[in-house]
């Protein structure tokens, strides 16, 4: 029944159908055309009659005519198209409080337990499915379900217009291929930082439902398969999410320089480095040394290393010199 969200029996359609070919025609013909009695024929004309959808002739017997379908059907479809998104809002909504419900009620609902590299794989695959505004990632070195390259499901996602915020280690820019996936990635729209560590591998979808191993495992991991723990709404989460945005904060984002490149890389797969001179200059920065007689030492003008100190810290997110010393401290620089 095609037509049956715009309120038509099967009858009805079928009629209409019959009438819009044929033009013109009495209800014992169509009840021929369509395998009906003539009695139900005529309930069939009765009732489209009355939804504007058919008009009768004069005469004895009158012959029927269909309404023209982009006058008469489409603003049926139209209402009924609108009835059934308010339908699936509602719905939506009774599954929600349905399953906070259960989730007060049984603890065993906040947490799911998946085991095994391939179920793993599958998870991280159906929520990209479904996300429908932001995922987040921390992405550690070494793959445990999905080898670099293979998260077709991102781009997809991206394409959607979903949101992706993902966070790299450096060390899992050491992997074969794993620079030019990243860049694709961030080409795609992907947002990305790069930080010297991360504490755990995590993907979280539109803030409702999180991944991540409760026990290592995989082909860079313990020889076991990984055990993963899938997390709703809950206290958990949100402590997960606020993890995910401090290290967010302090990270290091990433770009496509005019090369192509990730911006800042010194070499494949180190997008947090610093220049040689850069380096020098921040050691004798924290060392407490003056500008004047950085400028000295180093042979470059005082406004060259007030402009190389600005730089750096606007790569580290410091408002201070204070801040950048410190965020030095944490990415390795010195």
């Amino acid at each position: 029944m095609v037509l049956e969200i715009a309120g038509l029996s099967p009858e009805e359609e079928s009629v209409y159908g019959l009438l819009v070919v044929s033009g013109r025609a009495a209800a014992a013909d169509l009840a021929i055309q369509a395998g009906l009695t003539v009695e139900h024929a005529e309930g069939a004309l009765a009732s489209l009659t009355a939804k504007g959808l058919t008009s009768p002739t004069d005469g004895t017997p009158p012959l029927y005519q269909a309404a023209p379908p982009d006058v008469a059907l489409l603003p049926r479809l139209k209402r009924g198209a609108d009835a059934l998104d308010l339908a699936q809002r509602e719905a939506a909504r009774l599954i929600e409080s349905y399953r906070n419900t259960m989730r007060r009620r049984d603890a065993g609902q906040l947490l799911e337990v998946v085991t095994g590299a391939e179920a793993l794989r599958q998870q991280l695959r159906h929520i990209q499915n479904t996300v429908r505004e932001e995922m987040v990632w921390f992405c550690k070195a070494h793959y445990v379900a999905m080898p670099s390259g293979t998260n077709t499901e991102e781009f997809d996602a991206l394409a959607r217009g979903v949101r992706y915020r993902v966070l790299y280690e450096t060390a899992f820019f050491d992997d074969d291929g794993a620079v030019d996936n990243v860049v694709a990635g961030v080409r795609a729209g992907e947002v990305a930082r790069a930080v010297p560590h991360l504490p755990l591998r995590l993907a979280i979808a539109d803030r409702a439902v999180a991944v991540f191993p409760l026990v290592a495992g995989g082909p860079q991991g313990s020889p076991a398969e990984p055990t993963t723990a899938l997390v709703r709404d809950s206290n958990l989460l949100a402590a997960l999410l606020a993890l995910f945005e401090r290290y967010w904060e302090d990270a290091v984002p990433l770009a496509i320089d005019d090369s192509g490149e990730l911006a800042g890389a010194a070499g494949p797969g180190r997008p947090d480095a610093l220049t040689s001179i850069d380096r020098r200059l921040l050691a004798l920065l924290v060392a407490g040394v003056t500008d004047k007689a950085i400028a000295s030492q180093m042979r470059l003008s005082r406004r060259t290393v007030q402009r190389r100190i600005q730089g750096m810290m606007e790569r580290a997110n410091a408002a201070t010199r204070m801040q950048l010393a410190w965020q030095a401290s944490r990415r390795g620089w010195l």
